[in-house]
């Protein structure tokens, strides 16, 4: 090795232990800090193996605000659902979540749009999704849940095809939103063309499952050598399957896919970007939905009463509807919003498997006050993060037995929507929050619970039809399985509680 090579080395080494002694001190005001044991790091280790476990150890020791060194970067946690208000509404010149969605927009998905303004592009997808084209997205996504679900028996051969139900969901729910979304190959349609979108988008599926395993080391920048040329090639196969020229000629585009396009092409972004554009975005509004529905479907099969519930619930409410079920080409919007058990049980199973971290990145030196009164100093260039899971979502002094699903938990005794729960003997406005807060709550919101309520109900149709009609087997399966039988498939399921300690989502909001 050359003097110049060593110097190089020594200069670099000199410059890492500059970095590591360099010991933060914590000022009057400001919340507890923790550094943890190993200089620069800190607790990068703990927090990435177990957040949910890490933070309730650190609560237990500091408090419902503390501050936590973080592979470099110092993080302030806030775990008073009764404060979240004040984060969520802040001012994004105080406190801002779009320098970590861009960063995260560049590590995960390679994309760099120029100019990228998330508040102009919210404005410009929210009539798209919340209000104009709502419910011509909802007849949609039950048209093509059906066509993926409920297709022509031919297409399985006379063997059995064997899948979990995480796939099963989770293939259903995708394959069907990136029908609706995307397009779909002919109108109007015909069997073979709805053959063609069951293969078509199950390819999609299978090719995006494989970047969705991978997209937590994505974020974290921990890929091996071999996951990266893996990433790499999957990103690439992504990018040809949603390429706009291929998209071009599919039919009954959704006015989302046709205004996101528009907006990309004035923003003067390449096609090879806006394929990246378009990956990102089948993330952003399909990557929740499917592993949501395979919680709820896991929790209804696994508590008869809960099934029995929602069952006699739809029975009731499709008898009073003008048509059979099985002739609507859609789920009226009145039936969607007029079964309050189907939405305990979602909101449930939301509670308890939905972990995402709300961050936002402290832009300037403030001042944090609190609901109790106290006031707290944060420093610029910091990061605060918000982490409803533990509270209020798993909060015993909120939800008694808080590790149990009850399925009527948002149910007051005469059957409508509970909303009133209390911490400190005060009603919390934010007592369940798997779809984020303030400025940068889910726009998809609506439509993905309207989709995943349509999941569930075809389903629930399918075991019910089950139950009366085909051979159904519930018998242990490898360990830790039960296995159910369904007409050209073999689903099986785990029977143990394994609830994630962090959601889909935990590096968004």
């Amino acid at each position: 090795m050359s003097w110049a090579a060593l110097l190089g080395l020594l200069a670099v080494l000199l410059l890492l232990l500059l970095l590591l002694s360099r010991r933060r001190a914590r000022r009057p005001g400001e919340p507890p800090l923790d550094l943890g044991s190993i200089p620069w790091l800190g607790h990068a280790l703990e927090f990435g193996r177990d957040a949910a476990s890490f933070l309730t150890r650190m609560k237990e020791k500091h408090g419902d605000i503390f501050t936590v060194l973080v592979g470099g970067r110092y993080v302030t946690v806030l775990l008073d659902p009764h404060s979240y208000d004040t984060v969520v509404w802040e001012l994004r010149t105080r406190l801002d979540f779009h320098p970590y969605a861009i960063f995260l927009m560049e590590r995960i998905f390679d994309l760099q749009l120029p100019n990228f303004n998330p508040s102009e592009e919210k404005a410009r997808m929210k009539p798209t999704l919340m209000h104009r084209d709502l419910q011509a997205l909802t007849e949609a996504m039950y048209t093509n849940l059906r066509t993926v679900l409920l297709g022509d028996s031919t297409e399985a051969g006379s063997g059995w095809q064997e899948t979990g139900l995480l796939e099963f969901s989770y293939n259903a729910l995708l394959s069907a939103g990136y029908l609706t979304l995307y397009g779909v190959e002919a109108s109007p349609r015909t069997h073979e063309s709805q053959a063609q979108d069951r293969v078509h988008s199950a390819d999609v599926f299978h090719t995006f499952r494989q970047l969705d395993l991978l997209l937590p080391k994505l974020a974290r920048g921990s890929l091996s050598a071999g996951d990266k040329d893996h990433a790499c090639s999957v990103k690439n196969r992504l990018w040809k399957l949603l390429s706009p020229a291929r998209l071009a000629s599919r039919a009954d585009r959704s006015s989302w896919l046709e205004s996101y396009l528009r907006h990309l092409e004035e923003m003067g972004v390449s096609e090879e970007m806006q394929a990246r554009a378009l990956v990102l975005q089948l993330w952003a509004t399909q990557g929740n939905m499917g592993p949501t529905a395979f919680w709820l479907l896991l929790f209804l099969l696994k508590n008869p009463e809960a099934l029995a519930a929602v069952r006699a619930e739809l029975k009731h409410t499709v008898w009073q509807a003008e048509q059979p079920v099985s002739q609507m080409t859609t789920l009226p919007q009145k039936i969607l919003d007029s079964m309050p058990v189907l939405d305990s049980v979602l909101n449930e199973t939301l509670r308890l498997t939905a972990a995402p971290f709300i961050t936002r990145e402290v832009m300037a030196d403030l001042a944090l006050p609190m609901a109790d009164g106290r006031e707290f100093s944060l420093r610029r260039g910091d990061r605060l993060l918000l982490f409803p899971f533990l509270s209020p979502q798993k909060d015993p002094e909120i939800y008694t037995e808080p590790e149990v699903f009850k399925y009527n938990r948002f149910l007051n005794p005469d059957g409508s929507e509970k909303k009133d729960f209390y911490k400190d003997g005060k009603r919390l406005k934010n007592y369940n929050m798997p779809w984020g807060a303030g400025h940068n709550q889910c726009l998809g919101k609506s439509y993905a619970i309207n989709s995943i309520k349509h999941g569930g109900i075809v389903f629930v149709v399918i075991v019910i039809i089950i139950v009366q009609r085909f051979k159904q087997e519930a018998r242990p399966g490898q360990q830790g399985q039960v296995v159910f039988l369904l007409p050209h498939y073999l689903i099986w399921s785990p029977t143990s509680r394994c609830y994630p300690h962090s959601g889909q989502s935990s590096y968004i909001n």
